[in-house]
């Protein structure tokens, strides 16, 4: 049986995504409402190691809702994944008074969030914070939206050069398991192809599609590459085509880490909100090892281990066919 609850943590993990801060902005805010106090705890699992904390109130989280990345920071932590890492961090939130955990951020944070709560019966609820999408329980994490956006922005900028000069470009995005950012972002800026690490495309696929666009007298063209696509890769790929296929000059752009940052966008921010309230009334309900998302238009909970575990892919077969047909 759980323990009331008096005080919680709250900590960022793993990549940054576009509307943790306003998910921190929620919880704080939330506890507080409830009568809880809150102890923001810097630096991920690396901070509860080295007890990195700081007592939080509505000031502390006021003008960040609008801010990008996470003012508790984050780092990865392999001294977590050892049990005596685990014990040093359990020693120090015993110390500071904290019963009960939220923990904002991926596969990754889940997995250790699950290993920590079970270790040491502690409460813990994990709301999904990656840009990539790739979390079973809810229909869309923190900050993937606002990837898209940023995505699309830099895809949009990249066809006026590449029209104006008659150019092939193989734009490569985030997406090392999922090829959620690739498809949509693929779909909504008009690309010619879109390479997921979910489906393999032959690289003579790739060219007779883009042989087919030189036919109609295309001037340009834009590729999408997933980082995790099964070929290796926007370089690769684009050296392989211009082996075989040289109607167009060739360019390659790796977006790389412009994609974490920026403004959440609205509904990153109304999502990241919502979670974040939704994971304080969980634990004071007495919920632990769940984590909580959206699908629908509902807050629902998840078990932990599924959110891990389940591996569904997440792409629409209407969104896969309607890449081939646009």
């Amino acid at each position: 049986m759980i323990k009331e609850i008096k005080k919680i943590g709250v900590l960022t993990s793993g990549g940054d995504a576009p509307g943790m801060n306003a998910c921190i902005r929620a919880v704080v805010r939330t506890a507080l409402h409830k009568g809880l106090e809150v102890t923001g705890i810097y630096q991920g699992y690396q901070g509860l190691i080295d007890a990195n904390f700081k007592e939080m109130d509505t000031r502390s989280v006021s003008n960040i809702i609008q801010r990008g990345g996470t003012i508790l920071k984050t780092a990865r932590c392999m001294e977590f994944k050892t049990t005596e890492g685990r014990k040093k961090g359990y020693d120090n939130l015993k110390a500071a008074g904290v019963d009960a955990l939220v923990v904002i951020g991926g596969d990754g944070t889940f997995t250790g969030a699950n290993f920590f709560s079970k270790e040491f019966e502690i409460p813990i609820i994990g709301i999904p914070g990656t840009i990539d999408n790739d979390l079973y329980g809810s229909d869309y994490t923190i900050g993937y939206d606002t990837a898209n956006n940023t995505v699309i922005e830099a895809i949009d900028k990249i066809r006026d050069t590449a029209a104006s000069h008659e150019r092939l470009f193989f734009v490569e995005v985030m997406g090392r398991d999922s090829g959620c950012i690739a498809l949509n972002a693929g779909i909504a800026g008009g690309a010619e192809a879109i390479l997921l690490p979910e489906k393999e495309t032959a690289i003579d696929d790739l060219i007779r599609h883009l042989e087919d666009g030189a036919i109609k007298k295309k001037s340009s063209s834009i590729v999408i590459v997933a980082e995790g696509d099964q070929n290796g890769g926007a370089y690769y790929v684009a050296k392989k085509v211009k082996e075989k296929f040289d109607h167009y000059d060739t360019k390659v752009s790796i977006l790389g880490h412009l994609q974490r940052g920026g403004a959440p966008t609205s509904f990153d921010r109304v999502l990241a909100s919502r979670l974040g309230f939704a994971a304080v009334n969980e634990l004071l309900a007495g919920n632990t090892r769940v984590t909580v998302g959206l699908r629908g238009n509902e807050i629902k909970t998840t078990p932990i281990e599924e959110a891990i575990s389940n591996k569904e892919i997440k792409l629409s077969p209407d969104l896969l066919e309607m890449a081939e047909i646009l």
